[in-house]
């Protein structure tokens, strides 16, 4: 039963607790109002002198509260900041650097750094192309190049921004195999991963520009770790052989370069001194056939000498033939000394001799023979 039902239990009763009493009278309530006011300015009992400098106060305290209105309108936006300005929870403009003034109240401004590179950092286990599980961290690094997008187009951006990170991280390396990711593919899934971002938040209109994506690390998962690390030592290993032949084939090949130019030049060198050597040898040949026309018998004899002289030069034994004896007699010359009772040195002066000195010592040699031979004969013909 409602307070002003007819016949109810609290029939004419206030609900706030007032007593039975009719509806309040409006001008009456004005007057206590005004009454009140007049009390708290100080102002007197009178009718009309107490209304009055009532409005007098009133219109002061209306243009005190202007004056603070407005100077709470002012806002001072840095350099590297921008303001979205709403004019009664409609867009209405960006607020450029500087000292501005909106209306309180009306105008509501939201100031977005657009130069600061703010960072997200995220860490992902995910599927590659070839069906094996890698641990990806991933850094990105972006500005709000859009103030107004990013106030009011997205309501949470920067959540946004996650959410599009993980599935172009996602979308990359599942393209991706295994090995790429581990090692020199990096930097290639990086520059992916941050075209594929900026095409989701560009159709999501957040207002934010990507800058920089960063693969900080990436690895296999923990219960395979080390299988991994062996293989990872197999490839540095591998490289690092290879570096070694590589190296080895540097200092190799030029050194073998070098011998065989060497030997091409040697052999360059041999064919011109044999071509020399037949040449002059025919030269030599023609000039002694003029001179073997004009007298055959001395050239002749000349080359027997130079012949015997050559042969002989070179050996340690002269061959004796002995006239009136039955065989062919030679003298070891390297031995003779000794048996003569001559001394090392004497030895040593005698295989120093000259070709003419040793024919010398030959012809003496052969003479002192050839007596001794005779005196054998005489007296054995006695």
């Amino acid at each position: 039963m409602s307070w002003n039902e007819p016949g109810g239990g609290n029939r004419g009763r206030d609900p706030w607790g007032g007593k039975d009493q009719g509806p309040p009278d409006l001008d009456e309530a004005l007057k206590k109002l005004q009454g009140q006011l007049n009390g708290l300015f100080g102002g007197g009992k009178g009718g009309s002198g107490g209304g009055g400098f009532s409005g007098a106060m009133l219109g002061s305290a209306l243009v005190v509260i202007a004056a603070i209105w407005g100077l709470y309108g002012f806002s001072q936006i840095d350099e590297q900041e921008r303001a979205v300005v709403l004019r009664l929870g409609v867009y209405h403009d960006i607020a450029q650097p500087g000292l501005v003034w909106y209306p309180p109240l009306i105008d509501q401004l939201t100031k977005v750094n657009i130069s600061r590179v703010r960072s997200e950092s995220f860490r992902e286990t995910m599927l590659t192309q070839d069906e094996n599980i890698v641990d990806v961290s991933m850094s990105v690094q972006y500005i709000i190049d859009d103030p107004k997008s990013f106030v009011l187009e997205v309501r949470d951006p920067e959540r946004s921004l996650q959410h599009a990170a993980q599935s172009a991280l996602r979308h990359v390396v599942g393209e991706s195999t295994m090995d790429l990711v581990l090692t020199e593919g990096r930097a290639e899934i990086a520059l992916n991963v941050r075209d594929r971002l900026q095409q989701y938040l560009l159709s999501y209109t957040t207002g934010i520009s990507v800058q920089k994506v960063n693969i900080d690390d990436a690895k296999p998962p923990s219960q395979v770790q080390e299988a991994f690390d062996d293989v990872i030592k197999a490839r540095e290993d591998e490289e690092r052989v290879k570096n070694e032949a590589e190296s080895y084939a540097n200092g190799i090949v030029p050194e073998a370069r070098g011998r065989a130019q060497r030997i091409k030049e040697e052999a360059e060198a041999y064919r011109q001194q044999v071509i020399a050597k037949a040449t002059g040898e025919a030269q030599r040949f023609d000039q002694l056939l003029t001179e073997y026309a004009k007298a055959p018998e001395v050239t002749r004899e000349r080359l027997y000498i130079d012949a015997l002289q050559s042969v002989l030069a070179n050996t340690n034994k002269v061959m004796v033939d002995v006239e009136g004896g039955n065989n062919v007699m030679y003298l070891p010359l390297d031995k003779l000394a000794p048996r003569g009772g001559m001394t090392n040195q004497g030895s040593a002066a005698i295989r120093g001799l000259s070709p003419q000195q040793l024919r010398e010592v030959t012809d003496a040699v052969t003479d002192q023979l050839r007596r001794d031979l005779s005196t054998t004969n005489r007296r054995g013909g006695r």
